[in-house]
Order: C-alpha cells, then structure tokens, then sequence
C-alpha cells in the first residue's frame, strides 16, 4: 500500500527538491527499483490485521468484564485493560514470560486445542492476600505454593470462566472447563515451539499492585473460526441481531394483544310476534346440525372447526381444523 504523506511532509519534499538537497531523477530511479521486503519464516503471520483488531475487541470485552468480576469477589479496585495483541511463535511467549509464574490451562470446547491465561506472580499474590483478608499486597513466592494457596488460586479462576465464556459468545459458544493449574512454563507444551500464537496482553492493577495477565490462544483453536474475525462478519452479525431484536420486541407485543374468541352453537330466524311471545319451556330451533362440528371465531372471523365439552367442569370446545381459505357466512 503506498504512504500517504502530510502537507507538511510534501512541503518538506518540495523545498528539497528545490534547493538541490535532494535530485528528482534519483527519486525516480528508487521508484523503479524492485522493493524487497525482509520476511521470517520463523515468525510467520497467519492473521491479517483485520482478524487481530476482531481479537482485540473481544478481549476489550473480556476485560471490562473480568473487571468487574474480580472487583466483586476482591472488594477493592481493580482495573484491567488490552495493553496489546500480537502474534508470535510459542516458543517466543514461553520465552517472555517470568520463568516462575502462574499458568491456568483452559479447554475450549467445542474448538480444538487449548489456551492458557498467565498471571503474573505480582498480581496473583495480590489476588490472593484480598482472598485471604489481607491489603492486596504481593509477594512473589510462586516457587512454593502450598496446596491451599494453589486450590484458593484454581477456585478463583475457574468461577471466572463464565467471563471468558460471554466475551467469546459474539463468536462462537464455548464450554470453557480449567484443565491444568501450572507455575513452569517449560513443563506446558501445549503446541510445537514454531506454531503461530496469538497472545493478549491486559495490564492489570489491584489496589497499589500493578502487572500483566497474557492469553496465549494457538492457531489451532482459532482456526475453525478464523472465517468469523473479519469486518464482514461483525457487521452482517450486527445487521443479523438488530432483525431478531426487531422481530423479537414484534412478537412479544402480539403475544400480550387481547383477541376475542367465540364458539357459535347456531343460528335461527324468528320474526318479531313470534318473540314477543316466547315463553318459558319454548324452544327455538337453530340451524346447526347436531352431528357438524361448531365454528370458533377469533374477533368474529371463522378460525377453527370445533366441538363441544367440558374441562375441569367448565364448558369447553376442542379444536379438530383450522378453516383455510372457507367463508363460513356462505356456506
């Protein structure tokens, strides 16, 4: 893609040209020139930039939510942030991470694979001291957890999977389950050290304790859904729940529509003498055969074939059709 430059950058261009410091022929000549770019097939880019910045916004999402997650369950102020998403070999994330640490290995099913969320030791200490009562002060002893630091540690990641789970439902649905609870990195091989990862990075700060917490997600996990982080995506699914929310809030407004509904039993002509005199024990003659079923009307037009009964000792019509395309008044 060619550089867009400034006025102030062609500005600058023109009074180079100008005054000799620069010659336009070689401008040209460099023009001409085949352009190499450098490219590490160690490092190889399997998402484009577009997919990368979907990422981004879902963990945004993940932060806000795990925000308020730890917040609720610390008491005290928490702030997380997407600091930065890149994609690298797994042997580089192995690499940059503090040889001690904490490592909560996640399943995601149904995608393939799994992912870590890394905790760096200053905040997950600092985590725990809040569990525990005290200030939210940390001290990096990651090397010699006690099995009930470990448990109070494993417990509070896994009730915030569901956090995972909601950010990630724009997407695809996840059955997230925590699998493995790790302070090594180099005892977690969880892809060959080449294949391509894509790694978040959310600042974090708990009281006066501040840190990192990376998500490490390998290629494989996001390869089925790769089709889903695009531009496109976001908007048709945009576009996609705007029509089922219109149709939604369509369909429950009919839902509470007050509709009249009658059976008719029959219908029988009488001139007026003979009604004024009607008497007790007289009996009027409708048109309705005893063996036809009745006709339910809803807001007086004909809808169902029916017959009489009871239910729970209250008179009652059972429906046996619907009427389709019959007008029942000219019958």
């Amino acid at each position: 893609m060619d550089e867009v430059l400034s006025q102030n950058e062609i500005d600058a261009l023109l009074s180079a040209i100008t005054s000799g410091e620069m010659d336009a022929d070689e401008l040209k000549k460099e023009e001409n020139e085949p352009k190499v770019r450098v490219y590490d097939f160690k490092r190889a880019l399997r998402f484009s930039k577009d997919q990368i910045r979907s990422i981004a916004r879902i963990h945004e999402n993940y932060a806000r939510l795990l925000t308020t997650f730890f917040s609720a369950q610390l008491r005290t102020y928490v702030n997380i942030s997407v600091a930065s998403v890149d994609q690298l070999p797994y042997e580089e994330f192995v690499r940059s991470v503090p040889k001690m640490t904490v490592l909560n290995v996640y399943s995601v099913a149904p995608l393939d694979g799994r992912l870590i969320l890394e905790v760096n030791p200053n905040i997950a200490y600092a985590l725990l001291d809040r569990i525990l009562g005290g200030k939210g002060n940390s001290v990096n002893k990651v090397d010699s957890l006690t099995e009930i630091e470990t448990l109070l540690m494993s417990q509070l990641f896994e009730k915030a999977i569901g956090n995972l789970q909601e950010a990630w439902s724009s997407i695809v649905e996840i059955d997230p389950i925590l699998e493995d609870f790790e302070v090594n990195p180099q005892f977690l091989q969880l892809v060959s050290p080449n294949e391509t990862v894509v790694v978040v990075s959310l600042n974090t700060a708990i009281g006066e304790t501040s840190g990192m917490i990376n998500i490490c997600i390998p290629h494989i996990v996001l390869e089925p859904i790769i089709s889903k982080l695009s531009v496109h995506y976001w908007m048709q699914t945009a576009t996609k729940n705007r029509d089922i929310n219109a149709y939604e809030k369509i369909s429950k407004s009919i839902q509470h529509a007050e509709i009249e509904a009658k059976t008719i039993l029959g219908e029988a002509s009488i001139n007026i003498q003979e009604f004024l005199n009607l008497d007790k024990n007289d009996v009027i003659t409708l048109n309705q055969p005893i063996d036809h079923p009745l006709t339910l009307a809803v807001n007086n037009e004909p809808k169902f074939y029916v017959q009489p009964g009871t239910y729970k000792n209250k008179m009652s019509v059972q429906v046996l059709e619907e009427i389709k395309g019959v007008n029942v008044n000219n019958e």
